[in-house]
């Protein structure tokens, strides 16, 4: 069965940095778009970032264009979340998405 299982979230200053892994198994990596989506508190999803298969074609959420980077290794199966200048307003649940499918978040948050 399809699993993602997303790592690299913690506590970091406003201005820092921190890079997303999303491991995913159980299904042709290499055939699917990749996202990454987070969630806020009292707020709904929203995308953020998103590859197509191959990696190369990206588009971004307006909030994140320029801080944040995605990208793949379709040897590893894993999909990543560059994020740089990050910003208290950042701070989410962050998840990747394949279709319908979610792995179960990692939690970023931004705070001095």
């Amino acid at each position: 069965q399809v699993q993602l299982v997303e790592s690299g979230g913690g506590l970091v200053q406003p201005g820092g940095s921190l890079r997303l892994s999303c491991a995913a198994s159980g299904f042709i990596f290499s055939s699917y778009a990749m996202n990454w989506y987070r969630q806020a508190p009292g707020k709904e999803r929203e995308l953020v970032a998103g590859i197509n298969s191959a990696g190369g074609v990206t588009n971004y959420a307006d909030f994140v264009q320029g801080r944040f980077t995605i990208s793949r290794d379709n040897a590893k199966n894993t999909v990543y979340l560059q994020m740089n200048s990050l910003k208290p307003e950042d701070t989410a649940v962050y998840y990747c998405n394949v279709n319908k499918r979610w792995g179960q978040g990692t939690q970023v948050t931004v705070s001095s």
